[in-house]
């Protein structure tokens, strides 16, 4: 049985930018309550014209171009969005053809904030049951399209952009190490889109009353998340023996700074372990962890060899913490 690596990655965040002085225009917010409350500077946020697919088709090229294939060698795409450009047909679908990827097949994952953690954990699978190659997963989404810019709570939080790896076959003791997700349905209210789906379709009522924006109880999420972020790393990291020090680099989901240095704390990480780009890009949903990967490649912080742990929390409630080593 092969193991499984990750052999490129690639990443698109859209060339707009909404500050947090922008913001102040908009709700009743200012630069510094922002920043105290969730480290963030600015996000990027799409073109009208600009769709999930759009944004993970671009991630999904600059990923061919790195790793100088085909994209009719890829097996699967797994699209990780809650944000797709419609109900149906997948993401994955426009992506497929888009980028003519003949022979594969494909689908969208739901998993929200840990959406790309649930793909990589998928993607492996797929790649060690020995039945695939090459599979590509994406993690995009255009938040900006399902936000309430009346709503300090939710619009200060989230930007557009999109980023995928590459999966491959891994000789031993290089790549995929293991996983520890989780779900807890009991959350579902505490942060959700609560029309558009079977529940609740869409109408002129529901329009009216803005339920297609994302609907969040702050505090329940954050201590939610605080505690399972620590506890999924803290159990993964003891299934396989090792403890923080062993750890080159932790890349988490990037929700809130004070989520991520507080899991940090208690997992015993320096702030040298622990990657941070939020406050560039704010909560891009399931892109954040490529683009977070993609930073800390460029400026050295990882390397072949290293072993990191991506560590996320999500609507649902959503939990998932990978561990890889590194493979180039």
């Amino acid at each position: 049985m092969p193991g499984a690596k990750i052999t490129a990655l690639g990443c698109h965040v859209p060339p707009g930018v909404l500050t947090n002085q922008d913001l102040e225009k908009l709700v009743d917010t200012n630069n510094q309550w922002i920043l105290d409350r969730t480290g963030i500077v600015e996000r990027h946020i799409a073109a009208p014209d600009v769709a999930t697919s759009d944004m993970a088709v671009a991630a999904a090229r600059c990923v061919l171009a790195q790793r100088g294939i085909r994209a009719s060698e890829i097996d699967c795409i797994i699209v990780c969005t809650v944000t797709p450009d419609m109900m149906f047909p997948s993401t994955a679908c426009l992506v497929q053809h888009q980028i003519g990827a003949a022979g594969a097949w494909g689908f969208d994952l739901v998993a929200a904030c840990s959406g790309f953690i649930y793909g990589l954990t998928t993607g492996a699978s797929l790649v060690m049951a020995g039945t695939h190659k090459k599979v590509l997963v994406i993690g995009a989404d255009t938040m900006s399209r399902i936000i309430d810019y009346t709503d300090r709570s939710t619009c200060i939080l989230f930007g557009d952009a999109a980023g995928a790896m590459l999966i491959e076959p891994a000789a031993e003791g290089e790549g995929f190490m293991g996983f520890l997700n989780e779900v807890d349905g009991s959350g579902a209210e505490a942060l959700k889109m609560p029309a558009g789906g079977s529940r609740m379709p869409a109408s002129a009522d529901t329009v009216a009353r803005r339920m297609h924006f994302v609907k969040q109880e702050g505090q329940q999420v954050f201590k939610f998340a605080v505690r399972k972020m620590y506890e999924t790393c803290r159990g993964l990291l003891d299934k396989h023996g090792l403890t923080a020090k062993d750890v080159k680099l932790m890349i988490p989901h990037q929700a809130n700074l004070r989520i991520i240095k507080a899991t940090a704390e208690r997992l015993g990480m320096s702030e040298d372990q622990v990657v941070i780009n939020i406050e560039r890009y704010g909560n891009t949903t399931a892109a954040t962890v490529p683009l977070a990967t993609r930073d800390a490649i460029e400026s050295g912080r990882l390397k072949k060899g290293d072993v990191v742990i991506f560590a996320a929390v999500g609507a649902g409630f959503t939990v998932g913490t990978n561990l890889w080593r590194w493979a180039y």
